[in-house]
């Protein structure tokens, strides 16, 4: 299932949305599996920016021009400009064979001394920023006035070279039939089976491509950007996955990093199990909030939620249009509608509807999850994020490990555990390219401060991931602000100091006395 992907259909409504584990796949082997523990992150090297490079990508022009339409989406206004920078294909042979990464911009509307240019990512793995950053415009208006807002589809990533691991039919098929927390050995055979296959086609699509879609690649990559847009530093804002991709950025180039902001932490310490356990964690106390906001005891809610999906484990519900809410569908509908407080009301009636036998607006939901349209046609997302975060994560949980942590994910979760600790070994099973790394290295000795955001009540990324993010950058570089608020991500969630602070350090680069907090 889809990681921290965010669903195009809710863009419009300023929802970042994520998936069920952190950006990773796989988890660290059990002590009889001939794999070492995770010790902490790998040291990475530091290219040098200005000598590892020819010329030609380092000042090579761009050919911005109008942006087209991409899928059944429409294309953005004229105020929109697009193009494709040249990389390497393989940092090692920079001279070598380039790909080609997609770019959108907005100019600064000059209400003010322009800074530069403002990078974004908004998340995934496999989020389209081109896609993405005109929908969030409006939220990003004042700081507009002295930048030029520029977001990417990182490489393997829609406009860049985007891996398609399976075709729609193909998609539809798994969705409505392989069942995410199998019961039976049959059951098990049948997911194992879909992992597999599906990373054979991701294989088949992409060849030697993904064994070069990595996050350290695609942080190499926005320093040819910065290069390109004229910028002697980089000033960014990372979401959700993108702060891990910040943090590997400060790390490689810790010279080059200008004002980086970071909302909505990945933790950088944790490797894929450990992201498993933080999400079960987050989801669940998400879920036990808005069951209190209702007026319900949070154990009782739970459980209630748990019958119900196990109904659909056995009779999944009839819904519009003749399709069928399963077991797995409807928790990836409950899941979705906990990213934003906003969407706690799409939760209460979708269950209220599953209760009285119709699944309609649990699938609708669960359809905005995996970037169905209603056409039956989905998004490439999840494709991309699984190869990003395949080649990222080294360990490789196996079935039986699986199967053996599933009693601690219930413990820790009892509507999500189950699922997420499947999933654990599913993600990457079989997968045709070896992963590089446990957990991502961003410590950043020399870098200007940054700015890392956590909000406590977020389902996805936990909120106790930013303060370990801010001192692995770091003493006297991480920077912790925190809102005490629900939601995926702080900044646009409705919290004017949140937004107040953040303002002012992206245009007048003042930084927060570390430990702020914003009250709800």
């Amino acid at each position: 299932m889809p990681r921290l992907v965010r669903p195009a259909a809710l863009a419009a409504a300023g929802i970042l949305l994520a998936g069920l584990s952190a950006g990773c796949g796989g988890s660290g082997g059990d002590k009889d599996d001939a794999k070492p523990a995770p010790t902490g992150p790998e040291q990475s090297p530091r290219p040098d920016p200005s000598s590892t490079l020819p010329a030609s990508l380092t000042t090579q022009k761009l050919d911005w021009g109008g942006c087209k339409a991409v899928g059944e989406d429409p294309a953005p206004g004229p105020e929109w400009q697009c193009s494709t920078l040249k990389v390497p294909l393989d940092y090692e042979k920079p001279d070598g064979e380039t790909i080609d990464v997609a770019l959108i911009r907005t100019r600064s509307t000059g209400k003010g001394e322009r800074i530069g240019s403002l990078l974004f990512n908004f998340g995934g793995p496999g989020g389209s920023g081109v896609s993405m950053l005109p929908s969030f415009a409006d939220m990003y208006d004042s700081l507009r006035g002295r930048y030029d807002l520029v977001s990417f589809d990182p490489r393997g990533v829609g406009g860049s070279e985007g891996v398609r691991c399976r075709s729609d039919k193909e998609t539809e098929a798994a969705l409505g039939s392989v069942d995410m927390t199998p019961d039976t050995p049959a059951e098990e055979a049948a997911y194992f089976k879909d992992a597999a296959e599906f990373g054979a086609g991701c294989a088949r699509d992409a060849g030697k491509f993904l064994g070069h879609v990595s996050t350290v690649e695609a942080a190499q990559d926005m320093d040819v950007m910065r290069q390109v847009l004229g910028d002697e530093k980089l000033h960014y804002m990372g979401v959700s996955y993108g702060t891990e991709l910040g943090g590997t950025y400060a790390h490689l180039f810790p010279k080059k990093v200008g004002r980086l902001t970071l909302d909505a932490v990945v933790d950088p310490s944790a490797d894929s199990l450990g992201h498993a356990k933080n999400q079960a964690r987050g989801f669940q106390r998400a879920l036990e909030n808005y069951l209190k906001s209702s007026g319900q005891d949070p154990k009782a809610g739970s459980q209630k939620i748990v019958r119900l999906l196990k109904r659909l484990d056995s009779e999944p519900l009839p819904a519009s249009g003749g399709r069928k809410l399963t077991q797995s569908l409807a928790t990836i509908g409950i899941t979705v509608t906990l990213y934003s407080k906003d969407s706690w009301p799409a939760l209460t009636s979708g269950l209220e509807q599953a209760e009285k036998g119709d699944g309609s607006e649990l699938l609708r939901l669960a359809d905005a999850y995996n970037e169905r349209s209603a056409s039956g046609r989905y998004s490439t997302a999840s494709h991309s994020q699984r190869s990003i975060a395949c080649l990222d994560a080294k360990d490789r949980t196996t079935p039986a490990q699986a199967k053996a942590r599933l009693g601690e994910f219930r413990e820790i979760s009892p509507v999500f555990g189950e699922f997420m600790g499947w999933d654990t070994a599913g993600w990457c099973h079989q997968w045709p390219v070896d992963g590089l790394h446990d957990s991502p290295d961003v410590s950043a000795p020399g870098a200007d401060p940054i700015l890392v955001v956590g909000n406590t009540g977020d389902p996805a990324t936990p909120y106790e991931g930013a303060r370990k993010m801010a001192d692995e950058l770091g003493k006297g570089i991480g920077v912790q602000l925190t809102w005490k608020g629900e939601g995926h991500g702080a900044y646009g969630s409705g919290s004017d100091c949140v937004d107040d602070t953040v303002n002012a350090y992206l245009l007048n680069g003042k930084a927060p006395q570390d430990g702020k907090v914003c009250e709800t």
